[in-house]
């Protein structure tokens, strides 16, 4: 979502050179329009230097004498000036084939006339920031996210004093944040999310009072969150998640009317949540999730009007629920309470109740029958997970249309599964560490793998066989270790060209490996460990390029490891306990050197 307020501030910017050139007087002749400079002719042209490999094909348009015909691509000029005003290279998709390779050139700092630049999503630029880009005068969109850029974040950049967006997120930038960025007084938007910064907060943000969006997460940030960032009347969106923050919400964060999104997950934080936290009209989103929370979740967040996501998982919060929550925060779809101190015992009436489209409570203490949702229309997510419920999966499933993942593992939940029938559009279920009982035909089969794409029932006393699988399914992880199943592993799963993850070990399978495994070429995660299995490891299984686990243990295979990688260097103890395996990781074969 915060990428796209960087691409409408971005688009802004360039619709406004639109409507300038088109307001210009078209009295001169083609002949009087002026052509590139010569000196951001060649700054260019340095850049394309520097750039070894371009699949996004967009250098390739950076030809002849004039770099403002319009034939550049991602080249913006004035044309009353023939200057380079922008530089707009964006990756079009999330295809990983497609990127730029290379440095990013100190030339561009000498493009005088810049005021946009976005080189975003390259993933293959490296290097340094040029500290050259700090004589950038007229820079205003500096935007250099997803690429692997390296090394420490020039404090020259904070001499850019017209700059309103700053956007270098998704790179591998450490050290600690410059103070001199403090000096950006116009400053609207800043992003370094997702690099390796360390150190505080600097405490010269202060200074920033323009600042309307903050995204400092996915670093190793530490300390405390500064007072001050409450002081900030147009403060819409702060991200400080995934970081190493401690102490508590500063009491001044409460000031910030306009705030929309609060995210402080995953830090450190103690104490309790503030009272005055009913006083953020205008929030949305709160992510309070993976701290150290303590206490009562404070009546005055049911006046939150416009909350529409809340997740205070993994905390210590503990009972009683807010009595006010039942009639409060009447914009609320997505509701997390796991893992905190609470003990529930039922899910509350006004969350069954409610429309919701998210619902987890995993480690609420919860037993009995699952809850049946009363309008269950928009339901998308439910995760009951680590309670002690025990009955009610067959009902469970008869009224919620539009669910696409469940999770319902660690329960005492008993249930044949032929007694199951799935909605059609669920993509991913987790029922691991049950009772369950019966056969997996009934959740696995041609219809059901249409939509499935996550099935995960291992821990539970699930008898019969492996079923046959046909072409098309979109099957990602199939996990059913740990149960009854016998039979064989069928040859038709060789028909799974999209999965990731098998995992079939503690089963009384036998038979030989099927060959066709080896078409599974998307396979990370194998395990046929603790079954009966016998034969060899068929080297077809070398076709699994990306094989990142196996584990054949405990089987009754023999002959030899097939002798190249990712096989001939797993650990030894993914081999042991079979009949005669030999080769690498294990000793030679007889016979062989």
């Amino acid at each position: 979502m915060q990428s796209l307020r960087w691409v409408f501030s971005i688009l802004l910017v360039l619709s406004f050179f639109d409507m300038f050139s088109e307001s210009l007087p078209q009295t001169t002749s083609q002949s009087q329009t002026p052509v590139c400079s010569e000196a951001d002719r060649a700054a260019l042209l340095s850049f394309k230097a520097r750039i070894l490999k371009d699949t996004t094909d967009s250098l390739s348009s950076w030809t002849g004498s004039d770099c403002c015909d319009g034939g550049w691509e991602g080249v913006q000029c004035n044309p009353a000036t023939g200057r380079v005003t922008g530089l707009v290279l964006q990756r079009p998709d999330r295809d990983s084939s497609v990127y730029m390779k290379g440095t990013l050139s100190p030339s561009l700092g000498g493009l005088q006339f810049l005021e946009v630049m976005v080189i975003s999503g390259m993933k293959q630029i490296r290097g340094s920031i040029p500290e050259t880009f700090s004589n950038l005068a007229h820079l205003t969109q500096l935007v250099l996210d997803d690429n692997y850029l390296e090394g420490n974040i020039p404090s020259s950049l904070g001499h850019l004093s017209v700059l309103q967006t700053l956007s270098l997120g998704g790179n591998r930038l450490k050290g600690q944040i410059p103070p001199n960025l403090g000096n950006l007084r116009n400053l609207l938007q800043l992003n370094l999310a997702r690099n390796f910064l360390t150190g505080p907060i600097p405490t010269t943000f202060k200074n920033l009072h323009t600042l309307q969006s903050l995204d400092l997460s996915f670093n190793l940030l530490s300390g405390l969150i500064p007072d001050y960032e409450g002081q900030y009347p147009n403060f819409t969106f702060i991200d400080l998640s995934n970081n190493q923050l401690s102490g508590q919400i500063p009491i001044s964060f409460f000031n910030l009317a306009n705030m929309e999104d609060l995210s402080l997950s995953h830090n450190q934080l103690t104490g309790k949540i503030p009272d005055q936290i009913g006083e953020l009209k205008s929030l949305r989103r709160l992510h309070l999730s993976a701290n150290r929370f303590t206490g009562h979740i404070p009546i005055s967040i049911s006046k939150l009007q416009n909350l529409w996501y809340l997740n205070i998982s993994q905390n210590g919060f503990s009972d009683p629920l807010p009595y006010t929550l039942s009639r409060g925060i009447p914009s609320l779809l997505s509701i997390d309470l796991s893992y905190n101190n609470l003990s529930l015992g039922t899910v509350p009436d006004w969350i069954r109740s409610k429309q919701l489209s998210d619902v987890h409570l995993a480690g609420c203490k919860l037993r009995g029958t699952l809850p049946r949702f009363t309008k269950p229309d928009a339901l998308n997510s439910v995760d009951l997970s680590d309670n002690d419920f025990t009955d009610g999966l067959q009902s469970f499933f008869a009224n919620v249309s539009t669910l696409q993942n469940v999770n319902l593992s660690n329960n005492h939940l008993r249930s044949d599964l032929s007694e199951i029938r799935l909605p059609d559009g669920l993509s991913s279920i987790d029922l691991h560490s049950n009772q369950l009982t019966g056969s997996l035909s009934r959740i696995l089969n041609n219809q059901t793998g249409s939509f499935l794409e996550n099935v995960d029932v291992s821990g539970n006393q699930i008898t019969g066989s492996i079923p046959e699988f046909s072409e098309g399914l979109k099957l990602k992880a199939l996990i059913v270790a740990s149960n009854k199943i016998v039979g064989q592993i069928p040859s038709s799963i060789s028909n799974l060209v999209e999965l990731e993850k098998l995992d079939v070990s503690r089963n009384h399978i036998t038979g030989t490996i099927p060959t066709g495994l080896g078409l599974l070429v998307k396979l990370q995660w194998l395990d046929l460990s603790i079954n009966g299995l016998t034969g060899k490891i068929p080297n077809s299984l070398l076709g699994i390029e990306n094989l990142k686990h196996a584990n054949f243990r405990a089987n009754r295979l023999c002959g030899e490891i097939p002798q190249r990688r990712p096989f001939n260097i797993f650990p030894a103890v993914a081999y042991a306990h079979n009949l005669c395996l030999c080769g690498k990781p294990l000793p030679p074969c007889r016979g062989k050197k």
